[in-house]
């Protein structure tokens, strides 16, 4: 074995390559590769070895030739991430599981996002194709045309074939939501339904229908807000609130749509004079860092998102260095209810004659 204490490099006149380290460390440039690039078979090399070929790498300053590997192998360890946006909310939760593990596994990665544009989308979807990217990661995104790269998407309900889904169980979180509000009396409920662009809309809308009739909830249609606006802030939630507010006040408790819109509508709700939760309840949705901290903090249903993110991540990998095994077209989170202070029960809220609108 060679003498890796002294500080010479070995002596080749010219920058470390892989067959010199190789051949310094009594290895094969393969075992060197593999250990370099953690590649799925590193593990099967002792942790001696392993180490041997990290610190040697790093003692003589080693840099793969990135354009030959990129010739060898046809990758170039970069992945195209397409998302609808990235204001503080749902897409950064699962955008930190995201680049996590990409860091970890190596992995660059250029994100961009559309904001609900299918121009947009289409747009980046080639660019990225023209930059050779490995793979796709889809945020609730749809791809604009199929492709042959590997794509994981979380929450993209996709029916294409050879695309895995990551997905939350939304009969799960509705009726975990309803029965919330259901023991604490609520049976005059306002529901909001997301955009149209949001992939999980309609899914978490059919839950929220189907578990509302076992526990004989009726949706009434004058109590049923339909967001369309392209918004990311707490604007998604607040004005629609205000404008049910100004037509009537015979509810007592909101199932909103996604935490952002929850913190709209408990402020249009402070606004019109009431008071969240005796007034009325709400119940956020994704558990968003901000929901904690609001004044009422936020009684919310919990998206496991950072799980997600890196889940998302783990499987593209996977599919991208091992193209030939089989992957689950869907693989199924389940969700969590955390209450706080924004709901409270029926017993504790004021008389319905007390909010009818004014005028």
């Amino acid at each position: 074995m060679k003498d890796l204490n002294k500080d010479s490099k070995p002596d080749t006149g010219k920058p470390v390559t892989l067959k010199t380290l190789a051949e310094y460390l009594d290895l094969s440039p393969a075992t060197i590769s593999i250990v370099l690039n953690n590649s799925p078979v590193a593990k099967s090399i002792s942790p001696a070895t392993r180490e041997r070929v990290l610190d040697a790498a790093k003692k003589f300053e080693y840099r793969p030739n990135l354009h030959a590997r990129m010739l060898r192998t046809r990758l170039t360890n970069t992945i195209g991430v397409i998302v609808p946006e990235l204001s503080e909310g749902y897409f950064t939760g699962v955008m930190l599981g995201v680049e996590q593990y990409l860091l970890q596994e190596g992995f660059l990665y250029f994100t961009v996002s559309h904001l609900g544009r299918a121009d947009l989308r289409e747009e980046y979807q080639e660019l990225l194709m023209n930059r050779r990217v490995d793979g796709f990661l889809l945020v609730n995104t749809e791809l604009s045309v199929p492709v042959t790269l590997p794509v994981v998407g979380v929450s993209s309900h996709s029916n294409e074939a050879g695309i895995s889904n990551i997905l939350l169980d939304h009969n799960f979180a509705a009726r975990k939501a309803l029965h919330h509000l259901h023991e604490l009396g609520h049976r005059k409920i306002a529901f909001m339904k997301g955009q149209r662009y949001s992939l999980d809309s309609e899914a978490r809308w059919e839950s929220i229908l189907s578990i509302a009739k076992e526990l004989d909830i009726t949706i009434r249609p004058e109590l049923c807000i339909y967001l369309e606006k392209n918004l990311w802030s707490p604007e998604l939630g607040y004005q629609p609130v205000r404008e049910l507010l100004a037509h009537t006040r015979d509810f007592t408790a909101m199932f909103c749509f996604n935490d952002t819109a929850a913190i709209g509508a408990i402020r249009a709700i402070q606004d019109a004079g009431l008071n969240c939760p005796r007034d009325i309840s709400v119940i956020g949705f994704d558990d968003i860092m901000v929901g904690e901290y609001f004044n009422p903090r936020l009684t919310t249903v919990r998206q496991p998102l950072h799980k997600m993110g890196w889940t998302a991540a783990q499987m593209l990998i996977k599919r991208i260095q091992c193209p030939d095994l089989t992957y689950p077209h869907e693989v199924w989170f389940e969700p969590e209810l955390v209450v706080r202070e924004s709901t409270a029960s029926i017993q504790n809220t004021s008389q319905p004659s007390s909010r009818r609108a004014k005028g």
